[in-house]
């Protein structure tokens, strides 16, 4: 019996967290979202990393309107992935294969997940021209805070989904876990992006799991090679795995890309045509 316990609990804890991952509601998942960005914007207010002087209000609610574009192809890539070829309903995959503990296949499905769905792609976004061109709009942003956490062109979010998808093909990702994932990276994007100064002790100590908003800012200076740097966006061991790390003094940091003149940050027709403006040269 004193084996039984636990096994039972356990069990009955990780049904209730398939069952609410199955049965969350889109409604459900913003009120998760505006929190979180609730929430940085509180740190911010409080305990700012650097102090800008701009317009806000208005900085945020232009970069929210990427919220709703890419918002838009990720409901339309989910509709077909899950709609029509019914991908979350396929029982083949490397995870299925496995036969794993419900929470060993949990874990190993955010990890998957975190890896491919964020830190691959990323690289990827910075190592090919055209998908550099794509990226810029995230980069382009001369005030680096909680907003800019989801400021992505719909094209560069395009790529992302379809990519996420094959994964959850090739591994056999059930539903559940990818809801999971998506209502927890919100909560690291706007985190690692807010315009925030952790105490040095603390930043320091949770960049050994997660990556923090310190660590994050580096991959946001103007120059590379700090540019090509930190890829993570909720564990901080692709990084250190793959040698991508960098920690070293933020205030020396500079948002923006040396390509791009300043000035265009809140532009959301320049923004939006960024990846097909041929003015704009680049290494990559």
């Amino acid at each position: 019996m004193l084996c039984r316990g636990p096994k039972s609990a356990y069990d009955t804890k990780m049904n209730e967290i398939i069952v609410w991952a199955n049965t969350i509601s889109d409604y459900e998942r913003m009120v998760l979202i505006l929190l979180a960005l609730s929430l940085a914007w509180a740190l911010e207010a409080l305990v700012p990393l650097f102090e800008f002087g701009y317009a806000k209000v208005q900085h945020v609610l232009k970069n929210l309107v990427f919220v709703v574009t890419t918002a838009m192809v990720t409901l339309l890539l989910a509709f077909v992935a899950y709609g029509l070829i019914g991908i979350g309903e396929h029982q083949t995959g490397i995870l299925r294969l496995l036969d794993l503990p419900v929470w060993l296949e949990m874990v190993c499905a955010l990890l998957v997940l975190d890896f491919f769905g964020q830190y691959f792609i990323h690289v990827c976004l910075h190592r090919f021209k055209w998908l550099w061109k794509l990226h810029l709009v995230h980069h382009s942003d001369t005030y680096v805070d909680a907003s800019t956490g989801t400021r992505h062109h719909p094209g560069d979010m395009f790529v992302r989904e379809i990519l996420i998808f094959c994964v959850i093909v090739i591994f056999g990702i059930a539903a559940h876990w990818y809801v999971l994932y998506r209502v927890i990276t919100p909560f690291f994007a706007y985190f690692t992006h807010a315009n925030i100064a952790l105490p040095d002790w603390l930043d320091r100590a949770l960049i050994w799991v997660i990556v923090t908003p310190n660590m994050h800012k580096f991959h946001h200076h103007y120059q590379r090679p700090w540019t090509n740097t930190n890829y993570g966006n909720i564990l901080s061991i692709w990084d250190r795995v793959f040698g991508t790390f960098v920690y070293d003094d933020v205030k020396q940091i500079r948002y923006g890309v040396d390509t791009i003149e300043d000035g265009h940050t809140n532009d959301l027709k320049y923004q939006f045509q960024l990846p097909f403006n041929s003015s704009i040269k680049t290494d990559y």
